[in-house]
């Protein structure tokens, strides 16, 4: 019965340091602004990493780590983009990105609670499997930029939403999406970890 208890503390401490060291993880990518030749507003790599912690840690401990992520952010850690230069903590959070960061919870959901392909297992390299994990990833990172524009429309108007919200990032999204698809055997290996 000791044994099992300790296990058990073992295995919580654990998973909390996986989602404590994810959080930072995330903060970074945040603050990686890669600039893009079609916009003026960079790219963050956020959608990169919250895709990678659904599929590495499943979608409890992945709900648990962005959601840590979230309040970290709301309680004035400089954790999101644009912060502390556009403000921190519920101020900044409630301003035009709540509704993609919010988007974040479904999408790492979704992520954990898919099954994807290890396209290299049994021998199967093949463009297809690789195919099938990019159209799954795509679900995921529709529920993202679906509460993005619903709450980005609050702020700019249903008119404009399209060229503020979804233009600017939906390439490079989908680029981010199909790296995440060619090294799905990497983050399977975290997995294991």
């Amino acid at each position: 019965m000791e044994l099992i208890k300790n296990l058990k503390e073992v295995s919580l401490f654990k998973n909390l340091f996986l989602a404590i060291f994810a959080t930072i993880i995330l903060a970074i990518s945040a603050k990686v602004k890669i600039p893009l030749l079609w916009s003026p507003i960079p790219m963050t790599m956020q959608t990169f990493v919250v895709l990678s912690i659904g599929i590495a840690f499943g979608w409890k401990l992945g709900l648990f780590t962005v959601t840590l992520y979230l309040a970290e952010g709301i309680a004035g850690l400089p954790v999101f983009a644009g912060t502390p230069e556009k403000g921190v903590g519920i101020i900044y959070f409630v301003g035009p990105t709540m509704g993609y960061l919010l988007g974040f919870l479904p999408a790492v959901f979704l992520t954990g609670y898919l099954k994807f392909s290890d396209w290299t297992k049994e021998g199967r390299k093949s463009f297809q499997f690789v195919l099938l994990n990019f159209v799954k990833l795509l679900l995921p990172l529709a529920a993202i930029y679906l509460l993005g524009v619903f709450w980005l429309s609050q702020f700019v108007g249903w008119e404009k939403v399209v060229a503020f919200g979804v233009k600017p990032f939906l390439l490079a999204d989908l680029f981010k999406v199909g790296l995440l698809s060619l090294l799905m055997p990497v983050v399977f290996k975290l997995r294991k970890f």
